[in-house]
Order: C-alpha cells, then sequence, then structure tokens
C-alpha cells in the first residue's frame, strides 16, 4: 500500500482536504503515494505563521544558519542516489540525470550557506558635512515559491535556498505532478534547525494555492517557474498588491550550426539539449538552424544518434530517454506531431508512441526537417523530445531566425570563427548564450534568466539573487563632533 505524505505547516505536518496519487509514468501501475492538498485556510495560517516567524528568522545568527543551509545541501549530495531515483520515478528523467539533479541541489544550498557570510554593505560619506551613509539589504519578508515538474528538486532549491539564506520565510507550493520529490526536500528542511515557521510546504493545486499565494497581500514576493501563460496571471494576481515577482517563462531556443562548425560535436550538443529530459526542459534547443553546406550531413548524423537513443522505463540500466512526464503531455506532443506533418514538415524519425515492459507514456525522439520559422511548431514551446531543422543560407540568416521568436531564454552557435562567435554573443537577443556548448546546461554561481517574454523581474542564480529576496536600506547617520 502506497503511504500518505502531508504538508508541512508551522514546523508540523497536517493532512489536507483530499490527496492526490502520485503515479509512475514509466509504470502506470506503480502509485508512488498519496499527496496531501492544503485547503485555503491552511494557506491563511501558513502564511500568518511565517509571519511571525520573520523576527526569528532575521535574527538567527549568521553562522547557524549557515550551518542550516549547509546541513541541507550536504544531505542532498549524500543521498543524491537515493533521492535521485525517487524523482526519476515520479518524473520519468532517466535515472543518472536523477541523481545529478539531486547532487547540483545540494550544491545550491552550500553556495548558498556561504553566501551567508558574505552579505556585506555599503557606506559612504555624505555630501552633506558630518554624516555617514550606510547602505545595507535585508529581507523582503514573506516569499512564496511556486516551482515547475520538469526539475522538481533544482529549481525549487535554486529558489528556497537564497530565500532562506537572505533571512525570509519562505513558503513553498510545488507542482502536484512531482510531490515525493518536495515532499522528500522538505523533511530535509524541516530538520535543518531553521527557526519554526522559517519554511512551509503547501501541496496543492495551481489555481488553489499557487493563485491565493501570489495574490496575498501579506506575501512581499513571489517567484515562478512555468508557462508564459500561467506566468502572466501570477505577475497580475502580485500586481495588485505590488508584491515583487520573478517570473522564469517559456523558450524557444535556436542552435545555429555555420558551415565551419565540428559537425559531430554540434550533433551531439543538438542531442544533449534537445532531448536529455524527454525534451522538458526550457532550455531545450528546439530550432536547429542548420547551414545549406552542411545540412544533410548533419541531418543524416541526427537521425543515427536519436535511434540509437534507448527509450525505456526511467529506472532502467542503459536509459538515455525515459517517460514523458503524464498522459496530457505524451497527448500534446503527438498532437504537434500530427499538426507538424500538416504545415509541410518532414518526419525525418521518431515521433510515435512506443511500448515498454511496463505501461508508461514512452514515445521516441523526433526530428523534422522542411521546416520555416513562420510554422507554429517554431514559435510555440512544445516541452517535447521534438526539434525541428530550419536551412539557412548565411551567419547573418541565422542570427535573424535566432531572435525572430518572441521569446528569449537561450541560443547558441557551433561554429570555428572567433569573430562569429563574437559577434554572435553580442547580438543575440537572449539572456543566456551558449559557443559550441549545448544550450542546455547551467552553473549555480552565475546569473540565470531571458529576456522578452522568457522572464520577468530579477534574475535568478549566484549573487544575483539578492536583487529579488533582498530589498535595500539606506541609512543617514550623523556622527556629530568628538569630545575634547
Amino acid at each position: 500500500m502506497a503511504e500518505n505524505f502531508d504538508n508541512l505547516i508551522g514546523g508540523e505536518w497536517f493532512e489536507g482536504e483530499g490527496r492526490v496519487d502520485n503515479i509512475n509514468p514509466s509504470d502506470l501501475s506503480d502509485t508512488i503515494g498519496h499527496y496531501a492538498q492544503a485547503s485555503a485556510g491552511q494557506l491563511e495560517d501558513a502564511v500568518e505563521i511565517a509571519q511571525a516567524a520573520l523576527p526569528a528568522c532575521r535574527q538567527m545568527g549568521l553562522e547557524a544558519r549557515q550551518a542550516s543551509l549547509d546541513m541541507i545541501g550536504r544531505e542532498l549530495m549524500a543521498r543524491a542516489e537515493e533521492l535521485g531515483t525517487l524523482l526519476a520515478r515520479e518524473e520519468g528523467k532517466p535515472l543518472a540525470e536523477g541523481k545529478g539533479e539531486v547532487y547540483r541541489a545540494g550544491q545550491f544550498f552550500t553556495y548558498y550557506a556561504a553566501e551567508v557570510l558574505r552579505q556585506l554593505g555599503e557606506n559612504a560619506d555624505s555630501v552633506r558635512p558630518g554624516i555617514e551613509i550606510d547602505v545595507r539589504r535585508e529581507p523582503m519578508g514573506v516569499v512564496a515559491v511556486i516551482s515547475p515538474w520538469n526539475f522538481p528538486t533544482a529549481t525549487a532549491s535554486w529558489k528556497i535556498a537564497p530565500g532562506l539564506a537572505y533571512g525570509n520565510a519562505v513558503i513553498w507550493k510545488p507542482a502536484n505532478l512531482t510531490p515525493a520529490s518536495a515532499w522528500a526536500l522538505s523533511e530535509i528542511i524541516s530538520r535543518s534547525g531553521l527557526p519554526k515557521g522559517a519554511f512551509q510546504l503547501l501541496m496543492g493545486s495551481g489555481s488553489g494555492i499557487g493563485h491565493g499565494l501570489a495574490g496575498h497581500p501579506k506575501v512581499s514576493a513571489v517567484t515562478f517557474t512555468g508557462s508564459y501563460g500561467v506566468g502572466r496571471q501570477v505577475a497580475a494576481a502580485a500586481a495588485v498588491n505590488l508584491s515583487k515577482y520573478q517570473l522564469e517563462l517559456g523558450s524557444k531556443n535556436a542552435l545555429v550550426v555555420m558551415d565551419d562548425a565540428d559537425i559531430d560535436l554540434a550533433v551531439a550538443a543538438a542531442v544533449a539539449g534537445g532531448y536529455s529530459g524527454t525534451g522538458q526542459k526550457c532550455t531545450a534547443s528546439s530550432r536547429l538552424l542548420v547551414h545549406a553546406k552542411v545540412h544533410d550531413a548533419f541531418v543524416g548524423k541526427m537521425k543515427t544518434a536519436l535511434e540509437a537513443m534507448k527509450v525505456d522505463h526511467a529506472l532502467a540500466e542503459g536509459t538515455q530517454i525515459g517517460p514523458v512526464v503524464s498522459a496530457g503531455q505524451l497527448a500534446s506532443n503527438l498532437e504537434w506531431m500530427d499538426r507538424a506533418r500538416t504545415c509541410g514538415a518532414e518526419v525525418v524519425t521518431g515521433g510515435e508512441r512506443v511500448s515498454r515492459a511496463t505501461e508508461g507514456y514512452y514515445m521516441t525522439p523526433a526530428l523534422l526537417t522542411g521546416t520555416s520559422n513562420d510554422m507554429e511548431l517554431n514559435r510555440e514551446e512544445l516541452f517535447a523530445p521534438i526539434a525541428a531543422v530550419q536551412k539557412i543560407g548565411s551567419y547573418e540568416e541565422g542570427l535573424s531566425i535566432a531572435n525572430d521568436t518572441e521569446f528569449g531564454l537561450v541560443a547558441g552557435i557551433f561554429t570555428g570563427s572567433l569573430a562569429r562567435a563574437t559577434h554572435f554573443r553580442r547580438n543575440v537577443e537572449t539572456g543566456c548564450v551558449t559557443v559550441n556548448l549545448p544550450t542546455a546546461g547551467t552553473d549555480y554561481h552565475v546569473p540565470f534568466g531571458g529576456r522578452k517574454n522568457s522572464s520577468s523581474g530579477p534574475r535568478e542564480q549566484g549573487r544575483s539573487a539578492a536583487e529579488f529576496y533582498t530589498q535595500i536600506k539606506t541609512a543617514y547617520i550623523r556622527s556629530g563632533e568628538p569630545e575634547a
């Protein structure tokens, strides 16, 4: 029998107003657990408790806070295999990726544990004599974290860790598709020695708990990662109270492959960037802009690489592509394949539902050619193991097409020309750029975020996180004259 798992409110575990079943997308007969759904009343309780906890959060000694975050991070890294297995089981990404995600989540906590001791202010002399100025950052207050299902531990960690490091009280609403990873992380945080109410877990629907947190008058800041449409709703709800918000939204990332590129390296990057995590990542390179001179060779090598990939149970040895996360996502992916054929795209390989030893949401990785940038499949984020090739005749055309999108998260280029790579870095309209690397893959100590409709608000990760999780106070002090 699958176990029941509850919400964490004020340091205690509570049932909700019902539960959702967490089903393994690799094996639909496997129920991982039953997860409590918070009520509207529990949301109000959590916000009041978080408000009451703010003085203790602010007054917690720096070394004690550093030790708490460091403990969380080290336990995540030590348990990466166990918790990575759980993550792969509920989300569907291959085991190696699941373990890597949990370990990286631990690194976010240890990084921000160190940042606790590096919170330095500024000082200056006033333009007025006898007055000194002190400038420092203080916590925002109650911070709501609304995280996605595709990186259920890592994305949440890079939001929760800085929230706690800078002395806020954090309320976390994870995605209902991946509650097991959320509960496991929350259980570790509950034992870290943070003040009661500094961290709380509210599992529930986005329309209920998520919207309720975003629009709550006592929530000072809301950080959200998800779709563009839902992000607009979060922003609208937060704006009513002039709450600070940080949004990481959709993408339509381009990878440009020039005629002087190392084709084998470019193919490896396109496969890693477009199909790891079953293509269910905001940094996936779903638009492949390939120079005409190398187009056929690139497509041929991509076809060979994709057809050699093992699609199977996330925990099976050697699996490179697990199932997609849900029945709804699979249906959407297959519909996109039908729409691509209708609009004239050629299916080079993949895009079909397949069966394995256990019933799950399996499909083969798809590659499309003969596409243009005005096709719907090249305008909207698919969140699928599907990439579309567009043939380009020049670098200028590739740059123009890369920028011809409402999104602006990541873009990449493969070229042997330093001048061309430099021009691309400086002129592509994205928040992140890669040169001779996959578009997927970020470091935790530097800023992450996009432009256009991909992001809104301060950057995530690294020291840039302070821009969102803190507010500046400028103090003026009359020093007076020294006594004789």
